[in-house]
């Protein structure tokens, strides 16, 4: 599988879990990280796994065009979520 379809899987997941996180724990959107921000420092956990494993062997990293959308899908998934849930919650 290519790691643009794995980048994208792993960024649907996230979303989705930071969105079933501020539904079932909604003392969770007071932390001192915002809702936003756990979407960002997983991305940037992936990047830093996939720059350590990578090395030098060339693999080809994940293009920006891949990058944005799995960052939409995430914070969609993460809006939609509560939403649908009926829940009010302050992104940022």
């Amino acid at each position: 599988m290519a790691i643009g379809r794995i980048f994208l899987i792993f960024a649907a997941l996230v979303g989705a879990v930071s969105g079933c996180v501020l539904v079932w724990v909604p003392k969770s959107r007071d932390t001192g990280i915002e809702p936003y921000f756990w979407v960002l420092i997983s991305i940037l956990l992936f990047e830093t796994v996939l720059f350590m494993r990578r090395g030098t062997s060339g693999a080809p990293p994940i293009s920006m065009q891949i990058r944005i959308a799995g960052f939409l899908i995430a914070m969609a998934l993460m809006f939609l979520i509560p939403v649908t849930a009926g829940v009010q919650v302050k992104y940022f």
